[in-house]
Protein backbone atom coordinates (compact mmCIF):
# COMPACT_ATOMS: atom_id res chain seq x y z
CA UNK A 1 0.00 0.00 0.00
CA UNK A 2 2.79 2.57 1.16
CA UNK A 3 4.75 1.37 -2.42
CA UNK A 4 1.65 2.24 -4.62
CA UNK A 5 0.73 5.77 -2.62
CA UNK A 6 4.26 7.06 -3.01
CA UNK A 7 4.57 5.49 -6.82
CA UNK A 8 1.16 7.45 -7.65
CA UNK A 9 2.77 10.30 -5.84
CA UNK A 10 5.74 10.35 -7.66
CA UNK A 11 4.07 9.81 -10.84
CA UNK A 12 2.39 12.82 -10.53
CA UNK A 13 4.99 15.04 -9.28
CA UNK A 14 7.30 13.84 -12.51
CA UNK A 15 4.19 14.50 -15.00
CA UNK A 16 3.89 18.06 -13.84
CA UNK A 17 7.60 18.79 -13.76
CA UNK A 18 7.47 17.41 -17.34
CA UNK A 19 4.59 19.64 -18.15
CA UNK A 20 5.29 22.73 -15.94
CA UNK A 21 9.07 22.56 -16.07
CA UNK A 22 9.67 22.03 -19.89
CA UNK A 23 8.02 25.22 -20.86
CA UNK A 24 8.91 27.28 -17.94
CA UNK A 25 12.84 26.18 -19.39
CA UNK A 26 11.92 27.50 -22.89
CA UNK A 27 10.31 30.36 -21.61
CA UNK A 28 13.28 31.27 -19.63
CA UNK A 29 15.49 30.96 -22.03
CA UNK A 30 13.80 32.63 -24.97
CA UNK A 31 13.25 35.50 -22.43
CA UNK A 32 17.27 35.74 -22.47
CA UNK A 33 18.13 36.06 -25.51
CA UNK A 34 14.88 38.67 -25.85
CA UNK A 35 16.69 40.54 -23.24
CA UNK A 36 19.69 40.75 -25.05
CA UNK A 37 18.44 41.15 -28.44
CA UNK A 38 16.63 44.28 -27.42
CA UNK A 39 19.66 45.62 -25.64
CA UNK A 40 21.36 45.49 -28.77
CA UNK A 41 18.34 46.42 -30.77
CA UNK A 42 18.14 50.08 -28.69
CA UNK A 43 21.43 50.51 -29.08
CA UNK A 44 21.64 50.08 -32.92
CA UNK A 45 18.55 52.71 -32.83
CA UNK A 46 20.75 55.21 -31.00
CA UNK A 47 23.18 55.01 -33.79
CA UNK A 48 20.82 54.89 -36.50
CA UNK A 49 19.32 58.38 -34.89
CA UNK A 50 22.88 60.10 -34.19
CA UNK A 51 23.57 59.08 -38.07
CA UNK A 52 20.03 60.51 -39.48
CA UNK A 53 21.08 63.95 -37.80
CA UNK A 54 24.44 63.78 -39.53
CA UNK A 55 22.15 63.61 -42.85
CA UNK A 56 19.72 65.88 -42.10
CA UNK A 57 21.74 69.01 -41.41
CA UNK A 58 24.11 67.52 -44.59
CA UNK A 59 27.07 66.92 -42.38
CA UNK A 60 29.24 63.87 -43.79
CA UNK A 61 29.11 60.45 -42.37
CA UNK A 62 30.88 60.37 -39.25
CA UNK A 63 31.41 56.94 -37.15
CA UNK A 64 33.00 58.93 -34.41
CA UNK A 65 30.45 59.97 -31.98
CA UNK A 66 28.74 56.68 -32.73
CA UNK A 67 31.69 54.44 -31.61
CA UNK A 68 30.92 55.02 -27.90
CA UNK A 69 27.77 53.45 -28.52
CA UNK A 70 29.50 50.08 -29.47
CA UNK A 71 30.19 48.03 -26.83
CA UNK A 72 33.54 46.22 -26.61
CA UNK A 73 33.88 43.35 -28.72
CA UNK A 74 30.77 43.89 -30.42
CA UNK A 75 31.05 45.17 -34.27
CA UNK A 76 28.98 48.15 -36.09
CA UNK A 77 28.57 48.14 -39.62
CA UNK A 78 26.71 50.80 -41.70
CA UNK A 79 25.43 50.43 -45.51
CA UNK A 80 24.86 53.60 -47.33
CA UNK A 81 25.15 55.35 -50.36
CA UNK A 82 26.94 52.57 -51.66
CA UNK A 83 29.38 52.12 -49.12
CA UNK A 84 29.87 50.39 -46.16
CA UNK A 85 31.48 51.20 -42.69
CA UNK A 86 33.00 48.98 -40.10
CA UNK A 87 34.06 49.24 -36.69
CA UNK A 88 35.08 46.51 -34.20
CA UNK A 89 36.69 43.33 -34.33
CA UNK A 90 34.50 40.23 -35.51
CA UNK A 91 31.91 38.65 -32.90
CA UNK A 92 32.84 35.37 -33.42
CA UNK A 93 30.57 32.11 -34.68
CA UNK A 94 26.81 32.89 -34.74
CA UNK A 95 26.79 36.11 -33.08
CA UNK A 96 23.47 37.94 -32.29
CA UNK A 97 22.41 40.57 -35.18
CA UNK A 98 19.95 43.43 -34.89
CA UNK A 99 19.33 45.69 -37.82
CA UNK A 100 18.13 49.03 -37.97
CA UNK A 101 17.40 51.27 -40.81
CA UNK A 102 18.30 54.76 -41.55
CA UNK A 103 16.56 57.64 -43.64
CA UNK A 104 17.86 57.48 -47.22
CA UNK A 105 17.96 53.61 -47.61
CA UNK A 106 20.37 53.10 -45.50
CA UNK A 107 21.22 50.67 -42.41
CA UNK A 108 22.61 50.25 -38.92
CA UNK A 109 23.51 46.47 -37.89
CA UNK A 110 25.54 45.90 -35.14
CA UNK A 111 26.62 42.21 -34.10
CA UNK A 112 27.71 41.06 -30.99
CA UNK A 113 28.74 37.74 -29.47
CA UNK A 114 26.64 34.88 -28.38
CA UNK A 115 28.84 33.39 -26.00
CA UNK A 116 27.74 35.84 -22.99
CA UNK A 117 24.30 35.50 -23.47
CA UNK A 118 24.39 31.27 -24.35
CA UNK A 119 26.27 31.31 -20.74
CA UNK A 120 23.17 33.28 -19.08
CA UNK A 121 21.03 30.61 -20.46
CA UNK A 122 23.12 28.17 -19.62
CA UNK A 123 22.50 29.63 -15.80
CA UNK A 124 18.67 30.43 -16.34
CA UNK A 125 18.46 26.14 -17.41
CA UNK A 126 20.40 25.17 -14.35
CA UNK A 127 18.01 27.47 -12.34
CA UNK A 128 14.82 25.95 -13.45
CA UNK A 129 16.74 22.60 -13.23
CA UNK A 130 17.23 22.98 -9.37
CA UNK A 131 13.43 23.99 -8.96
CA UNK A 132 12.07 21.35 -10.55
CA UNK A 133 14.65 18.70 -8.46
CA UNK A 134 13.62 20.90 -5.00
CA UNK A 135 9.92 20.55 -6.07
CA UNK A 136 10.40 16.63 -6.59
CA UNK A 137 12.16 16.40 -3.75
CA UNK A 138 9.55 17.90 -1.63
CA UNK A 139 7.03 15.94 -2.93
CA UNK A 140 8.72 12.78 -2.15
CA UNK A 141 9.05 13.65 1.77
CA UNK A 142 5.20 14.72 1.35
CA UNK A 143 4.69 11.44 -0.63
CA UNK A 144 6.02 9.54 2.28
CA UNK A 145 4.55 11.11 5.24
CA UNK A 146 1.41 10.39 3.59
CA UNK A 147 2.20 6.98 2.53
CA UNK A 148 3.14 6.47 5.76
CA UNK A 149 0.24 8.03 7.68
CA UNK A 150 -1.78 6.01 5.61
CA UNK A 151 -0.02 2.37 5.80
CA UNK A 152 0.82 2.41 9.22
CA UNK A 153 -2.98 2.41 10.26
CA UNK A 154 -4.10 0.18 7.55
CA UNK A 155 -1.22 -2.35 8.65
CA UNK A 156 -3.05 -1.78 12.78
CA UNK A 157 -5.78 -2.38 11.27
CA UNK A 158 -4.95 -5.67 9.52
CA UNK A 159 -3.38 -6.75 12.70
CA UNK A 160 -6.35 -5.95 14.60
CA UNK A 161 -8.48 -8.23 12.20
CA UNK A 162 -5.76 -11.21 12.31
CA UNK A 163 -6.01 -11.16 16.24
CA UNK A 164 -9.63 -11.22 16.00
CA UNK A 165 -9.35 -14.36 14.01
CA UNK A 166 -6.65 -15.81 16.64
CA UNK A 167 -9.45 -15.32 19.16
CA UNK A 168 -8.65 -11.73 20.56
CA UNK A 169 -12.02 -10.39 21.10
CA UNK A 170 -10.57 -7.32 23.24
CA UNK A 171 -11.62 -3.85 21.96
CA UNK A 172 -8.76 -1.54 20.33
CA UNK A 173 -8.81 2.07 21.47
CA UNK A 174 -6.55 3.14 19.09
CA UNK A 175 -8.46 5.42 16.38
CA UNK A 176 -6.26 7.05 13.65
CA UNK A 177 -8.11 10.20 12.57
CA UNK A 178 -9.00 8.59 8.90
CA UNK A 179 -12.45 8.37 9.01
CA UNK A 180 -12.89 5.03 7.38
CA UNK A 181 -10.35 3.39 9.13
CA UNK A 182 -11.75 4.62 12.26
CA UNK A 183 -15.02 3.05 11.02
CA UNK A 184 -13.14 -0.37 9.99
CA UNK A 185 -12.05 -0.12 13.49
CA UNK A 186 -15.24 0.27 15.22
CA UNK A 187 -16.75 -2.00 13.16
CA UNK A 188 -14.03 -5.03 13.99
CA UNK A 189 -14.78 -4.14 18.01
CA UNK A 190 -18.09 -4.87 17.69
CA UNK A 191 -17.61 -7.85 15.77
CA UNK A 192 -15.37 -8.61 18.74
CA UNK A 193 -17.71 -8.31 20.99
CA UNK A 194 -20.72 -10.01 19.22
CA UNK A 195 -18.14 -13.03 19.10
CA UNK A 196 -17.04 -13.16 22.46
CA UNK A 197 -20.73 -13.18 23.38
CA UNK A 198 -21.91 -16.19 20.77
CA UNK A 199 -18.42 -17.85 21.70
CA UNK A 200 -19.25 -17.95 26.09
CA UNK A 201 -22.97 -18.72 24.72
CA UNK A 202 -21.80 -21.49 22.68
CA UNK A 203 -19.21 -22.93 25.65
CA UNK A 204 -22.17 -22.19 28.54
CA UNK A 205 -24.54 -24.12 26.17
CA UNK A 206 -22.42 -27.23 25.29
CA UNK A 207 -21.55 -27.44 29.35
CA UNK A 208 -25.25 -27.02 29.96
CA UNK A 209 -26.21 -29.78 27.58
CA UNK A 210 -23.47 -32.01 28.78
CA UNK A 211 -23.69 -31.33 32.30
CA UNK A 212 -27.57 -32.27 31.76
CA UNK A 213 -27.14 -35.49 29.65
CA UNK A 214 -24.18 -36.92 32.28
CA UNK A 215 -26.96 -36.49 34.99
CA UNK A 216 -29.76 -37.97 32.95
CA UNK A 217 -27.00 -40.62 31.74
CA UNK A 218 -26.14 -41.59 35.30
CA UNK A 219 -29.62 -41.68 36.83
CA UNK A 220 -30.20 -43.85 34.06
CA UNK A 221 -27.01 -46.25 34.85
CA UNK A 222 -28.08 -46.29 38.31
CA UNK A 223 -31.73 -47.56 37.37
CA UNK A 224 -30.74 -50.21 34.93
CA UNK A 225 -27.73 -51.33 37.11
CA UNK A 226 -30.80 -52.08 39.53
CA UNK A 227 -32.90 -53.29 37.21
CA UNK A 228 -30.18 -56.21 36.14
CA UNK A 229 -29.58 -57.13 38.82
CA UNK A 230 -33.66 -58.53 39.12
CA UNK A 231 -34.19 -62.32 39.29
CA UNK A 232 -36.01 -62.73 36.14
CA UNK A 233 -33.28 -63.40 33.63
CA UNK A 234 -35.26 -61.74 30.73
CA UNK A 235 -35.36 -58.50 32.72
CA UNK A 236 -31.77 -58.84 33.58
CA UNK A 237 -30.99 -59.38 30.07
CA UNK A 238 -32.85 -56.78 28.53
CA UNK A 239 -31.16 -54.31 31.21
CA UNK A 240 -27.88 -54.86 30.85
CA UNK A 241 -28.22 -54.43 27.28
CA UNK A 242 -30.05 -51.54 27.80
CA UNK A 243 -27.36 -50.22 30.43
CA UNK A 244 -24.31 -51.85 27.82
CA UNK A 245 -26.17 -49.01 25.50
CA UNK A 246 -26.43 -46.17 28.33
CA UNK A 247 -22.33 -46.70 28.03
CA UNK A 248 -21.86 -46.08 24.78
CA UNK A 249 -23.77 -42.89 24.51
CA UNK A 250 -21.96 -41.76 27.43
CA UNK A 251 -18.78 -42.97 25.56
CA UNK A 252 -19.61 -41.08 22.78
CA UNK A 253 -20.87 -38.02 24.70
CA UNK A 254 -17.39 -37.67 25.48
CA UNK A 255 -16.06 -37.96 22.12
CA UNK A 256 -18.10 -35.35 21.01
CA UNK A 257 -17.10 -33.11 24.09
CA UNK A 258 -13.28 -34.15 22.73
CA UNK A 259 -13.71 -33.20 19.20
CA UNK A 260 -15.20 -29.88 20.19
CA UNK A 261 -12.57 -28.80 21.68
CA UNK A 262 -10.29 -30.05 19.33
CA UNK A 263 -12.11 -28.27 17.05
CA UNK A 264 -11.95 -25.07 18.59
CA UNK A 265 -7.77 -26.27 19.56
CA UNK A 266 -7.27 -26.51 15.65
CA UNK A 267 -4.86 -23.57 15.47
CA UNK A 268 -2.90 -24.74 18.51
CA UNK A 269 0.44 -25.31 17.70
CA UNK A 270 3.81 -26.80 19.87
CA UNK A 271 4.95 -23.69 21.77
CA UNK A 272 8.12 -22.76 23.59
CA UNK A 273 6.08 -21.09 26.95
CA UNK A 274 9.19 -20.12 27.99
CA UNK A 275 10.58 -18.09 25.78
CA UNK A 276 6.66 -16.51 24.89
CA UNK A 277 6.53 -15.57 28.70
CA UNK A 278 10.07 -14.02 28.82
CA UNK A 279 8.86 -11.65 26.05
CA UNK A 280 5.73 -10.69 27.58
CA UNK A 281 7.67 -10.52 30.82
CA UNK A 282 9.92 -7.88 29.37
CA UNK A 283 7.01 -6.11 27.72
CA UNK A 284 5.23 -5.74 31.06
CA UNK A 285 8.42 -4.79 33.29
CA UNK A 286 7.93 -1.14 32.40
CA UNK A 287 4.40 -0.69 32.89
CA UNK A 288 4.42 -2.04 36.41
CA UNK A 289 7.63 0.21 36.89
CA UNK A 290 5.96 3.40 35.73
CA UNK A 291 3.43 2.33 39.31
CA UNK A 292 6.61 2.15 41.50
CA UNK A 293 5.97 -2.22 41.03
CA UNK A 294 8.74 -4.82 40.12
CA UNK A 295 7.66 -7.79 38.16
CA UNK A 296 9.40 -11.11 39.24
CA UNK A 297 9.82 -14.39 37.26
CA UNK A 298 9.98 -17.73 37.72
CA UNK A 299 9.90 -19.40 34.46
CA UNK A 300 12.24 -22.67 33.39
CA UNK A 301 13.65 -23.61 30.38
CA UNK A 302 12.19 -25.86 28.43
CA UNK A 303 8.34 -25.63 28.83
CA UNK A 304 6.58 -27.01 25.70
CA UNK A 305 2.58 -27.08 25.85
CA UNK A 306 0.61 -26.54 23.06
CA UNK A 307 -1.17 -23.34 22.60
CA UNK A 308 -1.27 -20.42 20.28
CA UNK A 309 1.33 -18.12 20.75
CA UNK A 310 -1.43 -14.94 20.18
CA UNK A 311 -4.12 -16.28 22.17
CA UNK A 312 -1.20 -17.37 25.10
CA UNK A 313 0.11 -13.60 25.32
CA UNK A 314 -3.17 -11.92 24.89
CA UNK A 315 -4.34 -13.88 28.00
CA UNK A 316 -1.34 -13.23 30.42
CA UNK A 317 -1.81 -10.14 29.25
CA UNK A 318 -4.99 -9.73 30.40
CA UNK A 319 -3.87 -11.41 33.96
CA UNK A 320 -1.22 -8.73 33.96
CA UNK A 321 -3.44 -5.81 33.46
CA UNK A 322 -5.92 -7.12 36.14
CA UNK A 323 -2.50 -7.48 38.14
CA UNK A 324 -1.40 -3.77 37.51
CA UNK A 325 -5.05 -2.07 37.96
CA UNK A 326 -6.43 -4.08 40.76
CA UNK A 327 -3.55 -5.66 42.83
CA UNK A 328 -0.74 -4.32 44.78
CA UNK A 329 2.81 -4.84 44.96
CA UNK A 330 5.26 -7.61 43.54
CA UNK A 331 3.64 -9.28 40.28
CA UNK A 332 4.56 -12.94 40.06
CA UNK A 333 4.70 -14.71 36.27
CA UNK A 334 5.54 -18.14 37.02
CA UNK A 335 5.41 -21.55 35.16
CA UNK A 336 5.67 -25.29 36.25
CA UNK A 337 4.81 -28.29 35.24
CA UNK A 338 1.67 -30.01 36.24
CA UNK A 339 -0.19 -32.86 35.82
CA UNK A 340 0.06 -33.48 31.93
CA UNK A 341 -0.06 -29.79 31.68
CA UNK A 342 1.70 -26.44 32.03
CA UNK A 343 0.55 -24.36 34.19
CA UNK A 344 0.98 -20.47 33.78
CA UNK A 345 0.22 -18.51 36.89
CA UNK A 346 0.43 -14.55 37.62
CA UNK A 347 0.32 -13.75 41.29
CA UNK A 348 0.24 -10.18 42.93
CA UNK A 349 0.86 -9.02 46.89
CA UNK A 350 -2.52 -7.27 47.18
CA UNK A 351 -5.43 -8.14 49.47
CA UNK A 352 -6.61 -10.83 46.65
CA UNK A 353 -10.10 -11.39 45.84
CA UNK A 354 -13.22 -11.25 48.22
CA UNK A 355 -15.07 -14.02 49.30
CA UNK A 356 -18.15 -13.15 47.36
CA UNK A 357 -16.60 -12.01 44.28
CA UNK A 358 -14.75 -15.49 43.83
CA UNK A 359 -18.04 -17.26 42.32
CA UNK A 360 -18.41 -14.48 39.93
CA UNK A 361 -15.00 -13.11 38.81
CA UNK A 362 -15.07 -14.88 35.26
CA UNK A 363 -18.48 -13.95 34.64
CA UNK A 364 -19.14 -11.10 31.77
CA UNK A 365 -19.96 -7.68 32.66
CA UNK A 366 -19.01 -8.44 36.83
CA UNK A 367 -16.48 -6.29 38.09
CA UNK A 368 -15.39 -5.36 41.71
CA UNK A 369 -12.88 -2.76 40.54
CA UNK A 370 -15.11 -0.31 38.50
CA UNK A 371 -13.73 -1.40 34.87
CA UNK A 372 -15.41 -3.13 32.15
CA UNK A 373 -15.64 -6.82 33.79
CA UNK A 374 -14.50 -8.10 30.31
CA UNK A 375 -10.81 -9.22 30.22
CA UNK A 376 -11.05 -12.08 32.67
CA UNK A 377 -13.69 -13.63 30.67
CA UNK A 378 -12.11 -13.26 27.22
CA UNK A 379 -9.14 -14.55 29.04
CA UNK A 380 -10.82 -17.62 29.80
CA UNK A 381 -12.37 -17.76 26.25
CA UNK A 382 -8.56 -17.18 24.97
CA UNK A 383 -7.30 -20.43 26.82
CA UNK A 384 -10.48 -22.52 26.74
CA UNK A 385 -10.20 -22.13 22.60
CA UNK A 386 -6.61 -23.65 22.83
CA UNK A 387 -7.92 -26.92 24.87
CA UNK A 388 -6.82 -25.21 28.20
CA UNK A 389 -8.34 -23.50 31.08
CA UNK A 390 -8.06 -20.17 33.15
CA UNK A 391 -9.21 -20.88 36.97
CA UNK A 392 -8.77 -18.39 40.30
CA UNK A 393 -6.07 -21.04 41.78
CA UNK A 394 -6.22 -18.91 45.39
CA UNK A 395 -8.23 -15.91 46.48
CA UNK A 396 -5.63 -14.28 48.67
CA UNK A 397 -3.22 -13.55 47.17
CA UNK A 398 -5.18 -13.33 44.33
CA UNK A 399 -3.17 -16.12 41.96
CA UNK A 400 -5.16 -16.52 38.27
CA UNK A 401 -3.08 -20.08 36.97
CA UNK A 402 -3.65 -21.06 33.62
CA UNK A 403 -3.40 -24.56 32.34
CA UNK A 404 -2.16 -25.73 28.93
CA UNK A 405 -2.04 -29.52 27.45
CA UNK A 406 1.57 -30.54 27.61
CA UNK A 407 3.17 -31.01 24.22
CA UNK A 408 4.27 -34.95 23.12
CA UNK A 409 7.59 -36.02 22.89
CA UNK A 410 7.02 -36.12 18.88
CA UNK A 411 5.92 -32.74 18.68
CA UNK A 412 8.04 -30.04 16.68
CA UNK A 413 8.65 -26.18 17.26
CA UNK A 414 6.47 -24.50 14.93
CA UNK A 415 4.10 -26.81 13.48
CA UNK A 416 0.78 -27.10 14.04
CA UNK A 417 -1.17 -29.77 15.73
CA UNK A 418 -3.34 -31.33 13.67
CA UNK A 419 -5.82 -33.08 15.94
CA UNK A 420 -7.41 -36.15 14.53
CA UNK A 421 -11.33 -35.84 14.07
CA UNK A 422 -12.27 -38.73 12.77
CA UNK A 423 -15.55 -40.48 15.04
CA UNK A 424 -14.14 -43.05 17.40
Amino acid sequence: MRRRILAATLLAIAVTAVVLGLPLGFSALKLVEDVSRSDLSSRAQQIATLLDEQAATQRPLDLTDAHILVPPGDQLTVHAANQVYTFGPQPGPMPLIETVPMVQDATVTLATSSAPVRAQQMQVAGLVLLLVVISAGTGMIVATVTARRLADPLRHVAARASRLGAGDFRPDLQRHGVAELDSVADALDASGAALSHLLQRERELVGDVSHQLRSRLTALQLRLEALAETEDPHDAEEASAALEQTERLSAVLDDLLAAATAARAKDAEPLDVSTELNGVGEEWREPLRAEHRALRMRVPDGLLARATPARLREAIGVLLDNALHHGKGTVTLAARHGAGTVVVEVTDSGPGVPDQLVPHVFERGFSGGGSTGVGLALARALVEADGGRLELSRARPATFGIFLPMARADDVLGIPWKADHRPR
